[in-house]
């Protein structure tokens, strides 16, 4: 007897009912005894599969058929092989009817056929219920983890039926290893063979058929919510196979629609695959109507703001389907526009990059006759792609630029678009966003290497464009005159760069179709047209549609190339002309059409061309700020865009290319991975491999010697005209470069070759080469001395002998690199070991450096000279005072030496011995620029007293400027001769110590080395308080000291400005003097208030700015000295000269963060920077600040004092200001215990102020305040009394309005019994004390009206018979006014 079964009925059953019936339950659950179970099981399961086996049909009994059910009901008790064995007999009888089925289908035996329905039915109910069940088996724990996938079955789906029993079992059974993951690829294979049925022959109502359909595509779906399972492809493409043949074959597509949509719902991973299968139904089954009803559901959907799941799943879906099937969803795009106003920005995020495969489409794939069609759409994405660079989210705007950036690879270069898209590339450098400006760069530098203008090598050198441009332009305006009034005059400037060939081409396109006899002409000359351009291959690469000659031509033409395609279009342009010519022009038209056109694009090509370049010119000063930024991304991408524009030929990017110097001592060199998954270098990784390419990788086809020529000329070019902050990066870069051994021998040889070029040779060598080659191999020497030891000869032949006479930088750069030789190893704090190399005093070195000192010079370059030369005397001599002790005394005999010729016989003579080769260079600017810095000075270096002792100015200035840098470079050395002396007792000391340790006990050997330890601390005591004494008594008082007698002549020069009124003179004075200031705190006890009276008074800002930097020395040395006069020092931040506000900022950035000097209220000095006009005085203040808020309440205890420096008395600011300021240091405020506590004071304040303007201050500072806790604002409100009489000046209730709405907004200051009831209550009393003030305020202003009235009727009734009224009206009562006004604006 068949069973009852009714498909749809039985699948409603097994998803609705948690029990699902079963006439013949074969329950495993009422055997105890798990053997027994398993035995039954397999024993009733082995009868059924016989059974089956045997005849397919017999699954329609109804013992067997309540047997596979009972089993998969009660699955999470069955074994893994009786679920094997199971799959393995319902998979073969579906396999068996299958194929009766379509035998009996084939013959047409209608009967036959239709007999196969109901076993094909129940085949397919059990395969379903298998599905949902299979998972229920427990797998062993040592199974591979893909095959135990976490189970995501829907709830009520068979599987259920035998929770509960399972949940009171423990299952302990084998499983043999069975897994259900190898078994999907064939279930799913079987399916797809029932799916090839013709099923509307044996289901002949579509609901049968709808429901047969169901039960064979369910599985697919079931399977597809298991991420695991759709990670292996064999299942995935089983299930995509299933899907489409049911939609393409069944009529599935509705249900396929509402499965897809609530797939992609809830299950994230099922986005890309949903994809794949509209993108294979589309295009391998011919049926893309799915697809197109899918996305017509998605346009009309709306996507709520915060759901951050749902959103994110169709945004991937949309980009995937997008990037399979572009012309799908182009067709349906109209409607998916719409989109790009949702409020949830995944979605215009994915609408953004469904653009650009839009458009890569339109681009690589139209065909010829579609291809202006194409161009127009592109056009319009274009458009919107530019439009939405305004998008309020940060993620949509930078998602635009990413994909701008991958479409600058196209072929088609659309150059209109092109040039919108850099102007709005260069705007979103601007942007607030990291990502958006990373993504702005990202976009230029993909413009720069894929840009159509390649006429001239590619290069887009300026002013190569610029010149091309004006000829071009000149001959275009002879032909134009050539051909007459026919021709119209196009007036328009080509360098504002306005698109007016498009406008020419629609103007001659009208006028072609006003005459009818011409059309068929055109016609003619457009298939001409085409099949030249076709003839031409790729040429159209570089064209976008505003570029072509006429509309009506489909074909786009670059002007460089197309030469062959305008002779063709030539005809069309002389019938526009000839209507118009007279019979006597019309040759001269026919010859000169034809090259009008040539000239006209050319016009237009260079004009794009110099518009771009302007654009890219106008964006170098925006990128040097990127290079400075805090996030690695965009920097790393500011240093590509100038290493492309560079290659390029950009003239500003070499100052971004000096700029990117600096950032060799950034510390972050580690390889990190981007937002978007790309690997990010260290910055100085790839500032190295920057300008690795760009000064010394080797360029093709160059002989070897001609590379090592190229890469030192580079390396020497690298220094001219460099500041000394791009030396000093330029030294750490050569250093690291040389120890990573990156700079071959050859190179280091090719440099020594250049400095010591002999002046007989041929070769006239710039003096800047020279000095660029000394400078280079003194950094290389940096990280390897030997770069220099076997050399020393030569420098003191070339560098201190006649061509540093002849030319002292190269002297002073030859003495720097004199210094290497002493070795550089960097000092370790807390070591006493020195590995410096010392010569003795009688090396040739100390000669020609005392030589190189006491040489007659009055340039000013000598003072470098000198510096550097001293430095290399202690650097490198044993006894380094000895010499310089020499030194001084000569110069002081030469300066002091009355007997001697005017002084105008050593300038004169000067110029003889320079070496005439090397001052006849190209540098005559050297000579001419000393010339200019000499001491233009009297002779003397006093007035014009007669019988008065009088001596060269320059010479003396010479001898003190020397006797102050020996001073301070004593103190350094007599650093080292103390570090010494406790490393030479520290060593004494642990041999002592050694040797009592081998001697006697273990006792007394601990007591000796603790008798030792105190010996070896009081010995090192004793050092540093005699070093000490030396430095304080000795240096410029000892009775032998030789510094001792040029202190009073110091302070005297110093303190007689009207006696030695030489300014060179003046200056080394003053440098020395503060130089001594360093050495003794007597002296500088003595004279310091000296120093700061030149501050005040020196009209010169050199000697002002060189003292601002003394002080921060001097202050290091003795704090407590300068601490006391600080306040002096604070006046540098008002000076009107630049480098002094700078340096005073940076020394007392650098004294107060280091706590060498106290802040005393002078901190308001140092906010008024923030709003500087100057940037890098207010980029160093804002840096002062970021530093000083990560010391301890530093901000929060000086804050009054800036508040009260900034609003009122002398100091004060404009309000515009005040808040800017104020604004940007209530940002360091974040501590809600110091919000609270400045509620309470700002509150104070109030009630001690009288002016307006302070009232509008304090209450712009409380609204700065986040009002985040109840406390604070329960402070506010107990501080009404100090305020309430200010509430009627509107500005000051505005800001209380602020504030109110700050602290209603913050959720912490809602209450959950009395919302906001505070708060509305508080806003009321605000209400009130504001209309009772404006109130008093009339009140007392009437009050002041009327006697002022009343006083001026009693003054003029006697005055009117004596005086004129109306001029002591005026006189009377303007002061009163006048003076109030001022008042307030003050």
């Amino acid at each position: 007897m068949a069973v009852s079964f009714e498909l749809q009925e039985e699948i409603q059953a097994l998803t609705e009912n948690d029990d699902y019936p079963i006439p013949h339950d074969h329950d495993p659950n009422d055997k105890d005894i798990e053997p027994l179970l398993e035995a039954r099981g397999l024993n009733v399961l082995s009868a059924a599969v016989e059974a089956v086996a045997e005849a397919s049909d017999a699954i329609t009994e109804p013992d067997v058929f309540d047997v596979y059910r009972s089993l998969l009901k009660h699955a999470d008790a069955v074994s893994g092989s009786m679920m094997n064995k199971l799959l393995d007999s319902i998979s073969s009888g579906l396999q068996t009817e299958l194929d009766a089925t379509m035998r009996d289908v084939e013959r047409g035996d209608q009967h036959g056929y239709m007999s196969h329905k109901l076993p094909l039915e129940m085949f397919g109910f059990l395969l379903l219920w298998f599905v949902s069940a299979a998972e229920k088996v427990k797998q062993p724990e040592d199974e591979d983890v893909q095959s135990v996938p976490a189970p995501k079955g829907r709830r009520g789906r068979g599987g259920k039926a035998g929770a509960k029993a399972a949940s009171s079992r423990s299952v302990n059974k084998k499983h043999d290893g069975w897994t259900w993951v190898d078994q999907i690829p064939a279930t799913l294979g079987l399916i797809s063979k029932v799916l090839r049925l013709q099923t509307q022959r044996i289901w002949t109502t579509t609901a049968e058929r709808e429901a047969f359909i169901t039960c064979m595509t369910r599985p697919a779906y079931h399977v597809t919510e298991n991420e695991q399972y759709m990670k292996v492809e064999a299942i995935k493409v089983g299930v995509l196979k299933i899907i489409c043949l049911a939609v393409k074959h069944h009529g599935h597509t509705l249900g396929a629609q509402v499965a897809i949509m609530q797939h992609l719902q809830f299950y994230e991973h099922l986005a890309e695959p949903m994809a794949e299968c509209l993108s294979i139904l589309a295009n391998e089954f011919d049926y893309p109507q799915l697809g197109d009803e899918l996305l017509r559901e998605i346009a009309a959907k709306n996507f709520n703001v915060q759901d951050q799941k749902g959103p994110r799943v169709f945004a991937r879906f949309l980009v995937r389907f997008a990037e399979l099937a572009p012309r799908s969803i182009l067709k349906q795009f109209s409607l998916l526009r719409e989109q790009m106003d949702s409020e949830s920005y995944p979605i215009r995020v994915a609408l953004i990059e469904v653009i650009g495969h839009l458009i890569r489409e339109l681009v690589t794939s139209g065909a010829d006759d579609e291809q202006r069609q194409s161009q127009k759409q592109s056009i319009s994405l274009y458009d919107e792609l530019i439009v939405r660079l305004m998008d309020i989210s940060s993620y949509v705007r930078s998602k635009v630029l990413q994909v701008l950036s991958k479409l600058c690879e196209l072929k088609v270069k659309f150059p209109k678009q092109r040039l919108q898209i850099t102007a709005a590339a260069v705007s979103a450098l601007s942007d607030k966003v990291s990502t958006v400006r990373k993504g702005a760069a990202s976009l230029l530098v993909q413009l720069l290497l894929t840009h159509p203008y390649v006429m001239h090598g590619g290069l887009l050198e300026q002013s190569v464009f610029e010149t091309e441009f004006d000829a071009v332009k000149q001959e275009l305006a002879k032909v134009e005159d050539k051909m007459g009034k026919a021709v119209e005059r196009n007036d328009e400037d080509y360098a504002d760069h306005d698109e007016d060939g498009e406008d020419e081409a629609k103007s001659s396109k009208k006028k072609k179709r006003s005459k009818g006899d011409d059309e068929m002409d055109v016609d003619e000359e457009d298939e001409e047209g085409e099949a030249g351009g076709d003839a031409q291959g790729d040429d159209t690469e570089e064209d976008e549609p505003s570029m072509a000659v006429d509309d009506d031509d489909g074909e786009q033409q670059t002007p460089q190339k197309k030469t062959k395609k305008h002779s063709k279009l030539a005809p069309r342009k002389s019938q526009l002309d000839i209507a118009a010519l007279s019979s006597e022009q019309e040759a001269l038209a026919a010859l000169e059409t034809d090259k009008l056109l040539q000239l006209r694009l050319k016009k237009k090509y260079y004009g794009e061309a110099l518009n771009f370049i302007r654009q890219i010119e106008g964006a170098m000063e925006t990128m040097c700020d990127l290079l400075g930024s805090t996030h690695k991304a965009e920097v790393i991408e500011a240093i590509e865009f100038f290493r492309v524009s560079h290659e390029y030929h950009f003239e500003s990017a070499k100052i971004g290319i000096k700029k990117m110097l600096h950032l060799i001592w950034n510390k972050d060199n580690a390889t990190s991975t981007s937002e978007d998954g790309n690997e990010l270098k260290g910055i100085r990784s790839r500032l190295l491999e920057c300008y690795k390419s760009i000064y010394f990788d080797p360029v093709p086809d160059l002989s070897p010697k001609d590379q090592v020529n190229r890469i030192a000329k580079n390396m020497i070019e690298l220094t001219y005209d460099a500041t000394l902050a791009e030396l000093t990066s330029l030294e750490e870069m050569m250093r690291i470069m040389m120890d990573e051994n990156q700079v071959h021998q050859d190179i280091q040889s090719k440099l020594w070759q250049v400095y010591k070029t002999a002046k007989g040779t041929n070769k006239q060598l710039p003096k800047a080469q020279r000095r660029g080659a000394i400078a280079i191999l003194g950094m290389l020497a940096l990280a390897k001395r030997s770069v220099l030891t076997d050399r020393v000869e030569t420098m003191l032949k070339i560098g201190l002998g006649p061509f540093g006479k002849a030319d002292l930088t190269l002297a002073r750069y030859t003495c720097v690199a004199l210094q290497r030789l002493n070795g550089s190893a960097k000092k370790v704090k807390g070591s006493l070991l020195d590995k410096t190399l010392r010569l003795e005093m009688d090396n040739p070195i100390f000669c020609k450096l005392q030589a190189a000192i006491e040489m007659p010079c009055h340039l000013k370059d000598w003072f470098g000279l000198a510096e550097q030369a001293i430095n290399t005397i202690y650097a490198l001599g044993e006894h380094p005072d000895v010499l310089c002790n020499e030194i001084i005394k000569n110069l002081t005999r030469r300066a002091f030496n009355q007997d001697r010729k005017p002084k105008t016989t050593d300038t004169e003579s000067q110029p003889t011995e320079k070496d005439p080769n090397a001052m006849d260079e190209i540098h005559s600017g050297d000579v001419t620029r000393c010339s200019d810095d000499i001491s233009a000075p009297p002779e003397s270096t006093q007035g014009d007293g007669q019988g008065q002792d009088v001596g060269d100015a320059f010479e003396l200035s010479q001898l003190l400027f020397v006797v102050g840098h020996v001073a301070i470079k004593q103190i350094v050395f007599l650093e080292l001769v103390e570090r010494e002396w406790k490393r030479q007792k520290d060593e004494k000391q642990s041999i002592e110590k050694q040797t009592a340790t081998k001697k006697g006990d273990n006792q007394p050997s601990k007591d000796g080395v603790e008798e030792l330890d105190q010996v070896a601390g009081n010995a090192e005591d004793e050092i540093g308080e005699r070093i000490a004494a030396i430095r304080e008594t000795e240096l410029l008082y000892g009775e032998q000291s030789l510094l001792a007698i040029y202190g009073p002549m110091l302070v005297h020069i110093c303190g007689s400005p009207h006696k030695f009124k030489n300014r060179t003179l003046r200056a080394a004075a003053t440098l020395s003097f503060s130089k001594f200031l360093c050495v003794s705190s007597h002296f500088c006890d003595a004279h310091h208030r000296l120093l700061f009276k030149i501050l005040e008074t020196s009209r010169d800002a050199n000697i002002r700015s060189n003292i601002v930097i003394a002080l921060g020395d001097v202050a290091v040395s003795f704090s407590n000295i300068i601490d006391e006069n600080s306040n002096e020092l604070y006046k540098g931040l008002s000076d009107k000269d630049l480098v002094v506000k700078k340096n005073t900022l940076m020394v007392l950035t650098h004294l107060i963060l280091n706590g060498m000097i106290k802040v005393k209220g002078q901190l308001g000095e140092m906010a008024k920077c923030l709003e500087d006009p100057e940037p890098r005085i207010a980029d160093l203040a804002k840096l002062f600040f970021k530093e000083l808020s990560t010391k301890e309440n530093a901000i929060y205890n000086n804050l009054p004092d800036v508040i009260s420096h900034l609003s009122t008395g002398a100091h004060a600011v404009d309000e515009d200001t005040f808040q800017s300021t104020l604004k940007y240091i209530f940002t360091f405020i974040e501590k809600e215990k110091q919000a609270e506590n400045i509620v309470e004071k700002l509150c104070q304040r109030f009630h001690l102020c009288e002016e307006p303007r302070q009232w509008r201050d304090i209450a712009y500072c409380l609204s700065l305040l986040p009002f985040k806790s109840e406390r604070s604002v329960k402070k506010l409100i107990e501080g009404l009394q100090f305020y309430r009489d200010k509430l009627h000046e509107s500005i000051v209730f505005e800001r209380f309005q602020e504030i109110l709405a700050k602290a209603s907004a913050h959720p912490s200051n809602k209450s959950k019994d009395k919302p906001d009831s505070d708060l509305d209550e508080f806003e009321k009393i605000l209400e009130e004390y504001r209309a009772q003030g404006e109130e008093d305020h009339a009140l007392e202003k009437r009050v002041v009206k009327k006697k002022a009235a009343a006083a001026r009727k009693r003054s003029a009734a006697p005055t009117r018979k004596r005086l004129p009224a109306r001029g002591k009206k005026v006189v009377a009562a303007a002061p009163v006014d006048d003076n109030d006004d001022d008042q307030y604006d003050d």
